[in-house]
């Protein structure tokens, strides 16, 4: 049991902390229950549909395709591809890892999986028609295109700074991972 506790600290910990709290005060330790269920349900929502399209790239997509598409060669459309993949999204930017690693494991170039990462993140469509909304049309299309020229430096950038053992040891990871 011990052993158990010490493997999952944080977990340990929250457990911990719930029973103090429940000691303090009742009520809170009932919210925090309730928002941890509202949490673990929400995750069980995504996950799945997560799981399926990672499962269908990898099943549907042949190594080839994603080479030719996002590979070491792709240039401007291996990126352009990366954009659209990232931009046409939908879920957390959670749910990005896996699918990364899955391009990874395919023969995606890292500075392409990296910037469907960061477009996945940032700029979704729905995010972006988001601020035309509330931010309006002028002040949405310079953050978003600074955003996108500063993705593009970063990605490049970042996958110049690491040494060709490295990116071989992310992509043996993805491998075995994925």
């Amino acid at each position: 049991m011990i052993k158990y506790m010490m493997k999952n600290k944080f977990l340990t910990l929250s457990i911990l902390g719930l029973i103090i709290l429940s000691i303090i005060d009742i009520n809170i330790s009932f919210v925090a229950v309730k928002n941890a269920g509202f949490s673990i349900w929400t995750m069980l929502q995504i996950i799945p549909p997560i799981f399926l399209l990672i499962g269908l790239f990898d099943v549907w997509v042949p190594r080839e395709t994603v080479i030719k598409l996002m590979g070491e060669n792709s240039g401007v459309r291996g990126m352009a591809l990366a954009f659209f993949l990232g931009a046409f999204s939908a879920g957390p930017t959670i749910a990005s890892f896996p699918l990364a690693m899955m391009m990874m494991k395919k023969g995606a170039k890292y500075s392409n999986v990296l910037f469907f990462v960061m477009v996945w993140s940032s700029l979704k469509l729905p995010i972006v028609i988001y601020q035309f909304t509330t931010l309006g049309f002028k002040l949405s299309m310079i953050i978003n295109i600074t955003m996108l020229f500063v993705f593009i430096v970063g990605a490049f950038l970042t996958e110049k700074i690491f040494s060709k053992e490295e990116l071989d040891e992310m992509y043996k990871n993805a491998e075995q991972k994925a």
